[in-house]
């Protein structure tokens, strides 16, 4: 069994105990889950946009603890004023460390910022929770569901408002999975089986993904000139998190490689 596998398998245990706990009914009378959803696909793709989605997250299950001190809503906020066109949140907590209280703040503390509810989302309740907790858009990871089911899954969250971020690691999931429901593709730069990264996956997918979506490129990137580099071969924004979250200072981080990247962008042209 991988970690992927364990993650799923617990998961689904998790979402049965929520639905118990919290029926669907309880979830729709929640303020949030009336709001006008913002659009993150806008948002990375506007003409002034950093294209960069920043991510709060205390672990993983390849690093370990990254962070386990930083406060959610003062990060988040700090990304925002640092340039970030939209805000991920990890609400897994076994195996990230991440909890719906850190969505929920996130939210309060931007509401003028789309945010992704970071998890792995297997049912429709999942769906329903994302949007009483504040989020925009949701990601599905082609890794661990059917192509039908992304397609289910797509549709549901489209019925909700919230925009879609369909993740892949290579051309098979991206050929199977992909749908007109889906807003933005997200390819995952890291090896499930390994665990390491290497641009050359988003290198060798970017041309494979129609124009109609917006492309963005997650897991190691680290640096101005790697996110160059991406930014010309076609993606669009750019999901970042550990590069920030392991500093002292996830936003001055932040603030850092969009100066950066800036720069490099303008002697560049």
């Amino acid at each position: 069994m991988t970690i992927l596998d364990e993650i799923i398998a617990q998961k689904r245990i998790e979402v049965e105990h929520r639905k118990a706990a919290t029926p669907v009914s309880g979830l729709e009378q929640m303020p949030e889950f009336r709001r006008l959803a913002l659009s993150a696909r806008d948002a990375v793709q506007d003409l002034y946009s950093t294209g960069i989605i920043a991510e709060f997250k205390r672990k993983s299950p390849s690093k370990g603890i990254i962070n386990d001190w930083a406060d959610v809503a003062t990060t988040t906020q700090g990304y925002v004023k640092a340039g970030a066109a939209v805000l991920s949140v990890l609400t897994d907590e076994p195996f990230f460390g991440g909890i719906p209280a850190d969505l929920q703040a996130a939210r309060l503390a931007n509401p003028g910022t789309p945010i992704l509810r970071k998890d792995f989302i297997v049912d429709q309740y999942q769906l329903i929770e994302a949007k009483a907790w504040g989020a925009d858009v949701v990601l599905l990871i082609a890794a661990c569901l059917t192509p039908d089911e992304v397609s289910l899954l797509s549709q549901q969250a489209h019925d909700l408002s919230m925009q879609v971020l369909l993740e892949v690691h290579d051309e098979e999931e991206l050929d199977r999975s992909l749908n007109v429901n889906v807003d933005l593709v997200g390819v995952n730069n890291r090896n499930l089986k390994t665990f390491t990264t290497s641009i050359d996956t988003s290198l060798r997918l970017v041309e494979r993904i129609p124009d109609t979506f917006a492309k963005i490129t997650e897991s190691g990137l680290h640096d101005a000139d790697t996110m160059l580099t991406l930014f010309r071969a076609g993606f669009d924004g750019f999901l970042i998190g550990e590069a920030f979250m392991k500093t002292n200072d996830p936003a001055a981080a932040l603030a850092t490689l969009v100066s950066q990247y800036n720069l490099n962008n303008t002697l560049s042209i």
